[in-house]
């Protein structure tokens, strides 16, 4: 029996409605509640190696001040410290709305977590290398791109070479750069991601900024959140959690634009009433030069006579 293609393609047509129709809940909330979850370390594992560059395998979790699980918890701190194979610290925090001195924040954080892992009288060789990323859906500063990497290295003035450290470590002497040490940060600005999803960091972007998951996806870590990181998926009281939260986030950055756009009309109005003040005081400057009583140059320009006299 032939296939009616009339049919065939409302099939297609009908498959890919429903692939567009899966709903994925946001990495902000994934991060805090489910990503923790030890059944789930394939997402962020996945997260981290397309973002890092290398594989990622998390041995542990640690606990940081800013795992809250609760609705309050709208500007976020240290979302996620993991641990990878190699004792190294990472890093994740999501952050939704613009925070003053965002970047001495990063800053402290990773100072905070160096600290945090190295004990009293320990040698300086057990401080363990961070990763910060960070994931900003605002405006943060003027780029053109959607992915900024920060790091330390110390670069000669006048050579432009790269400085090596040579340490001698079990009778060996071992060569390293600054950057095997020091931070690492990187930047993900969501909302400046425009491109169209090809590679796997590509396909990471678009679902950090539209939640959207291709069927035949293989990035890394996207192949299990497809399973695991679906709406319907979740129970009646942990959708209704979800949603709250989507809702205390759109109402926080609905408050911020109305207070910047408040702030602009304001400042344009006080602009105004200070460019017509200024230019009263300047007709009354003319008027005194002419020989026009204060009386009158009050009269004609709405100034009090101790102002006219101050002049």
């Amino acid at each position: 029996m032939e296939e009616n293609p009339y049919i065939c393609d409302k099939l297609n047509e009908k498959l890919t409605m429903s692939e567009l129709t899966d709903r994925y809940i946001r990495f902000d909330w994934a991060i805090k509640r489910l990503l923790r979850q030890k059944a789930n370390f394939g997402v962020l594992e996945g997260f981290l190696t397309v973002f890092l560059g290398e594989p990622i395998t998390i041995v542990e979790l640690l606990e940081s001040e800013g795992n809250q699980l609760s609705g309050e918890d709208k500007f976020n701190r240290v979302d996620i410290k993991a641990r990878n194979n190699k004792g190294e610290i990472i890093i994740i925090e999501v952050q939704n709305t613009r925070e003053l001195y965002y970047l001495e924040r990063i800053l402290y954080g990773v100072a905070k977590a160096i600290t945090e892992h190295i004990h009293l009288g320990d040698s300086y060789n057990e401080v363990k290398k961070v990763y910060s990323i960070s994931i900003l859906y605002f405006d943060l500063g003027v780029g053109n791109d959607y992915l900024y990497h920060g790091q330390n290295q110390f670069v000669g003035v006048h050579t432009g070479d790269r400085l090596q450290i040579r340490t001698k470590e079990q009778n060996a002497i071992v060569s390293r750069f600054p950057s095997e040490i020091f931070p690492e940060y990187i930047l993900i600005r969501v909302n400046e991601f425009d491109k169209v999803a090809v590679t796997p960091l590509d396909e990471w972007m678009r679902y950090l900024k539209d939640g959207i998951i291709a069927s035949d996806t293989t990035a890394p870590g996207l192949e299990e959140a497809r399973e695991k990181l679906k709406y319907y998926s979740m129970t009646d009281q942990e959708r209704h959690a979800y949603d709250e939260h989507l809702n205390a986030v759109m109402i926080q950055n609905d408050v911020l634009n109305t207070a910047k756009m408040e702030g602009r009309m304001e400042g344009r109005l006080e602009g105004r009433m200070e460019g017509r003040m200024e230019e009263r005081l300047e007709n009354a400057r003319n008027f005194k030069k002419m020989g026009v009583s204060p009386d009158i140059i009050a009269q004609a320009t709405g100034l009090s006579l101790e102002e006219i006299n101050g002049l």
